[in-house]
């Protein structure tokens, strides 16, 4: 690789880490897409640095980016080639910021991806889910928790691991977290969620810390059972289990609940600023994705109250 260019790159992480106070896990899906750049950028063009980087180029790239496989094989979709183009125009700018000589990353568009559907799930589709879970052991009050709590808040699934029990207020019912960018906020539990995550914790005759713990394995008590808090990738392979259990005709996912949460406070009549709130969404454009699903709504209001209808 580019040892400079190598440099460059550990100086735009590290300005996205203490300057933009960006998470791990974005920190951490730059640096593959830069080092692929650089890898790229080494191999076809030896002896160049980043001060030769043209539109040209970029086209050679965008080819290359289009061709490459993933893990599994499979060529890149559009929308994940665009994550590597997004992440070279922030570190270009980066650069340009910085005094480096280099093509101004406005140059560099980005073709326009497919809208992808939102999926969320429907009323009886949540009860079926929840509903499915066997609660006659510990790890089925566990998992019929998280399906509440998921539901309730809207939580993502970083958010919903790093919980620790002693932070969970259930005679207030609500909690405060940190989500992307270091962005705290409060966290609201719903009558129902509060009720499960109470049946799990006096069922649970541990000290440990973490909110989930994982029921396989050794068990480690170190460290207030750190090493026994439930991972995000298992709670992934929680919902999944529980939607295929409930045979539900939708692909569900951590995030469809998260999805789901949004929709279901904006159909009952939710403003748009207070689920921004409550998504921890740092802008509204964001959450303005939810916004065609209530068009059910609008239709509704058009019908009531527009003189032109009967």
């Amino acid at each position: 690789m580019n040892e400079e260019l190598a440099k460059q790159i550990d100086e735009f992480l590290e300005y996205l880490e203490i300057e933009k106070n960006c998470s791990k896990l974005t920190i951490r899906d730059y640096r593959h897409y830069l080092v692929v750049f650089n890898q790229w950028f080494t191999t076809t063009l030896p002896g160049k640095d980043i001060s030769d980087l043209d539109l040209s180029i970029i086209r050679k790239y965008r080819v290359y980016l289009a061709n490459r496989a993933d893990e599994h094989g499979q060529t890149l979709k559009r929308v994940t080639q665009n994550y590597y183009v997004i992440a070279l125009r922030s570190f270009l700018r980066f650069l340009i910021k910085n005094d480096y000589k280099t093509l101004e990353p406005s140059k560099i568009d980005l073709p326009k991806t497919e809208s992808r559907s939102l999926k969320f799930l429907e009323k009886d589709h949540v009860d079926r889910l929840v509903t499915s879970v066997d609660t006659s052991k510990e790890e089925g009050l566990r998992d019929r928790a998280i399906l509440e709590l998921l539901f309730s808040t809207g939580l993502r699934v970083s958010e919903l691991v790093g919980l620790n029990r002693d932070k969970i207020n259930l005679d207030r019912r609500e909690f405060g977290v940190i989500g992307k960018g270091g962005r705290g906020r409060i966290v609201f539990i719903s009558d129902r969620a509060s009720e499960w995550i109470k049946r799990y914790l006096d069922k649970r005759e541990d000290n440990f810390k973490p909110l989930f713990i994982r029921y396989s394995g050794a068990v480690i008590p170190e460290n207030g059972g750190e090493k026994m808090r439930l991972t995000a990738r298992s709670v992934e392979r929680i919902v999944k289990k529980y939607v295929r259990a409930a045979r539900i005709p939708v692909d569900a996912t951590v995030h469809t609940l998260r999805h789901t949460f949004a929709t279901d406070l904006l159909t009952n009549g939710a403003d748009l600023r207070s689920v921004q709130e409550m998504l921890g969404h740092k802008n509204i454009s964001t959450t303005q994705i939810y916004t065609h699903i209530t068009n059910k709504q609008l239709k509704e209001v058009h019908k009531s109250f527009h003189s032109g209808n009967k």
